[in-house]
């Protein structure tokens, strides 16, 4: 009878060690570039979640072409958590192309392929994948803003690209910016179908205290255009402390963060109600107190509570998140919550909210 007890203990630990895997899930399995120019190199990300129960470890990354490049994280991936792989594409020569990367890593399957494709031309013409917002008669690659790990004393830029689809020349120009925000233009005049690019340059030595900052620019779409919830994007920044070096003995007794979850889901919920809560357990796992400096939400439709805001080693705190329905109603704003915290591995934590 023991050896038999014996035997289904051994096969149910093998069982447990062979379900225990690491799997890849990426964002997309085929990156289309659509049109791209001649001898402009291209860069196309694929964001990959770690889907399994332990560490993803990507040992290589492959490219079908000596005209590709790959990046991908050399940290492992806890589970859940995600990574990105970046693969710049240089074409040789014109015409449709098909390329693919394999992925090596100690997930299961151990390889992986996917695909990026597209046309490469003299001219772009057609820009509905490259810039595919579009605000009146211009097209613009994204309708949001971001600087999102600022340090104080650093000048962090950002590059929106636009185009002129209307028949008249145009002026880029972003209307109402903040003092902190510089704008530079590639060129002043854009003819019909020419592209041009907006440089925007952050001064956080003109930021008054950290955490997040938010306001908004508007895209002008002709001469003499006007601000509009039309032609409005909103621009965030979160300006984080100074890194300070610790040592090793430091580090060991510093606080640490620990969150029951970082991703929310309001979406069921809110089809059927008019707001929605949930309760988030932060926890500090670290050897000395937990200060949570800072708690901001970049909506309005977001509303937060929470209990304590220093925390001793070992202790817990509930963090409750509440979306609004009625709120999110032309809302541009991104739905997240940021904390600043004392932890000098995690000053800044993010909460995605998924509406």
């Amino acid at each position: 009878m023991k050896r038999i007890l014996s035997t289904l203990s051994i096969a149910f630990a093998l069982t447990l060690t062979a379900t225990a895997q690491s799997r890849v899930t990426s964002n997309t399995n085929n990156h289309n570039f659509g049109q791209i120019q001649w001898k402009q190199p291209v860069t196309a990300d694929y964001i990959i979640t770690n889907t399994g129960d332990q560490p993803l470890i990507i040992s290589n990354v492959t490219t079908s072409c000596a005209c590709s490049d790959a990046k991908w994280p050399n940290a492992p991936i806890a589970p859940g958590e995600k990574g990105r792989i970046s693969v710049s594409f240089d074409a040789e020569s014109l015409g449709r192309f098909e390329k693919s990367i394999g992925i090596y890593s100690n997930a299961d399957p151990a390889l992986v392929y996917l695909k990026f494709s597209g046309e490469v031309v003299q001219q772009i013409t057609d820009f509905s994948r490259s810039h595919p917002h579009v605000i009146g008669d211009i097209r613009i690659d994204t309708t949001y803003f971001d600087f999102p790990d600022s340090y104080i004393g650093d000048q962090p830029t950002l590059t929106v690209s636009v185009v002129n689809q209307s028949d008249r020349p145009y002026e880029p120009v972003l209307m109402h910016l903040p003092s902190y925000i510089k704008m530079e233009r590639s060129a002043n005049v854009l003819q019909k179908g020419q592209r041009g690019e907006i440089k925007l340059t952050l001064d956080t030595e003109k930021l008054n205290e950290l955490g997040l900052t938010q306001t908004s620019v508007y895209l002008s779409r002709f001469t003499g255009d006007k601000v509009s919830s039309e032609n409005e994007l909103p621009l965030s920044v979160i300006l984080l402390p100074e890194a300070t070096e610790l040592s090793a003995g430091q580090r060991l007794s510093a606080p640490s963060i620990s969150l029951s979850t970082t991703k929310l889901d309001f979406a069921s919920r809110l089809a059927k109600k008019k707001s929605a809560s949930q309760n988030i357990r932060i926890t500090n796992t670290g050897k000395s107190p937990l200060v949570i400096g800072k708690l901001q939400v970049f909506s309005s439709a977001v509303g937060v509570a929470l209990k304590k805001s220093t925390l001793y080693p070992g202790e817990s705190t509930i963090l409750k998140v509440t979306v609004r329905k009625k709120d999110l109603q032309n809302n541009k704003q991104r739905l997240k919550v940021l904390m600043i915290t004392n932890d000098p591995n995690q000053s800044k934590v993010i909460i995605d909210i998924k509406r």
